[in-house]
């Protein structure tokens, strides 16, 4: 009898500091299939980081035939992000230089999202013998609520979380 072991690998990669070409290489060579984007709103702003626009990035997924799907339920709420950024202007840094997420911020988080989301759609969908990935924009995953969420989904799945940087 053989049995078939389907382990679904779960990774988070941030837009900062990467460009298009080092972010598909990262997912490439991650044998990420399925990229979910868990942004509220899906644009960066600046040239730099044009290709991070919904529309540009899933073409670019589809050229190296990785998958895109959104999942806005994991997205922070404006409230909460203002709530980082309040955070952010009283240690001095910016939203592309953080590196840690508040206290507080990521207990509400927890609360208000995480807790109420049902996680059963996106891992249903997650691809079974390869790599799904968070995509946020930060660059470090600790400053970023995509690490949240992928610990509960982890959590739900019994698995870690290997954090890409592109």
């Amino acid at each position: 009898m053989t049995i078939i072991l389907q382990i679904r690998g779960l990774a988070t990669i941030g837009i900062y500091e990467a460009s298009v070409e080092r972010f598909l290489d990262a997912l490439q060579n991650a044998n990420v299939e399925l990229v979910v984007d868990v942004r509220q709103r899906r644009a960066v702003r600046g040239r730099r980081y044009a290709w991070a626009n919904a529309q540009r990035l899933q073409a670019a997924l589809v050229e190296v035939g990785i998958g895109y799907s959104h999942h806005k339920e994991l997205a922070p709420t404006t409230e909460l992000r203002r709530l980082q950024y309040a955070e952010d202007a009283k240690q001095g840094v910016g939203k592309r230089s953080r590196r840690v997420l508040s206290p507080e911020y990521a207990e509400r988080y927890t609360r208000e999202i995480l807790e109420r989301a049902d996680l059963r759609p996106l891992i249903e969908e997650m691809p079974p013998d390869a790599v799904t990935a968070l995509l946020c924009v930060e660059r470090d995953p600790e400053a970023c609520h995509r690490s949240l969420a992928a610990a509960a989904i982890a959590k739900a799945l019994d698995t870690d979380v290997q954090h890409i940087y592109p």
